[in-house]
């Protein structure tokens, strides 16, 4: 190889090793900026959750939504936001007033201990019977249950007074009510499992229709309310004679005396 050929070769050397060179600084150039761009992408996306999450966190849930919905009022109610629960044809001017929570325990015993009889008296004219309704379980215990059923017994009072009495006999039950710290009346599918005991409300397109689309959501929170302004009402179940708390009697023969003793009967 003579001297020129090599000096040469040198040169071409030189000169690929050069390009090469900057191939490779545009190559990391490139990667740097992509590196970047999804870096930009990443903290966006990230900041872009976050205030998505925010909003969300801020959106009132249903249950909020609900609470300043119109009121769509069922059949059988009286009153604002037909809150006032009264039931009975007798002309007598005798109430008992019972104020529950559909998760109380204290509540479905009562209800599986004289709720019959209750209902009878009413039923027999002796005076008629009047429901407010409470939610303060779902706050203490949290879950939506209580509201839910409270939903669930509007559509059954929509379709008549003994679907109503029943329906609610049915999810004070040994056998339906749940323990209060679960929360199985939140479930629509439960309590239409429920309903599906009463002969007016099963398979009843309807009512599971009210259920499932909230009808209802509306007044149950209004008479949730209700309850929560009502005076004398301590605990639940609270039972009032003629506007008067009375000791929660524990027998058909207590409760008898009570109504003895307010005048209801001789």
């Amino acid at each position: 190889m003579s001297k020129r050929n090599s000096q040469s070769a040198k040169t071409a050397a030189r000169e690929r090793l050069r390009l090469e060179r900057e191939r490779q600084a545009k190559r990391d150039k490139v990667k740097r900026q992509i590196v970047v761009a999804c870096s930009i992408v990443g903290v966006l996306a990230i900041a872009g959750g976050i205030g998505y999450a925010v909003v969300q966190g801020n959106k009132p849930s249903a249950w909020e939504a609900a609470a300043e919905a119109e009121v769509v009022a069922p059949a059988n109610t009286s009153g604002k936001d037909g809150t006032t629960v009264l039931l009975g044809d007798s002309t007598t001017d005798n109430v008992v007033h019972l104020y529950e929570d559909p998760r109380c325990p204290a509540c479905a015993s009562f209800e599986q201990g004289l709720g019959e009889t209750v209902n009878k008296g009413m039923k027999d004219g002796d005076y008629k019977l009047s429901f407010t309704i409470g939610t303060f379980l779902d706050n203490n215990l949290t879950g939506d249950g209580s509201k839910n059923a409270l939903s669930a017994l509007g559509a059954a009072l929509n379709v008549g007074p003994d679907a109503f009495l029943e329906y609610k006999a049915a999810l004070f039950s040994e056998k339906y009510h749940p323990s209060e710290s679960t929360d199985e009346f939140a479930k629509d599918s439960y309590l239409i499992e429920v309903a599906d005991t009463v002969d007016a409300l099963k398979d009843n397109k309807k009512f599971q229709e009210d259920l499932e689309k909230g009808t209802y959501d509306a007044w149950a929170m209004r008479m949730s309310k209700s309850f929560d302004n009502a005076e004398g009402v301590e605990s639940t179940p609270t039972v009032k004679i003629n506007d008067k708390v009375i000791e929660n009697p524990g027998s058909v023969e207590g409760w008898q005396a009570a109504l003895k003793e307010a005048g209801v009967t001789k």
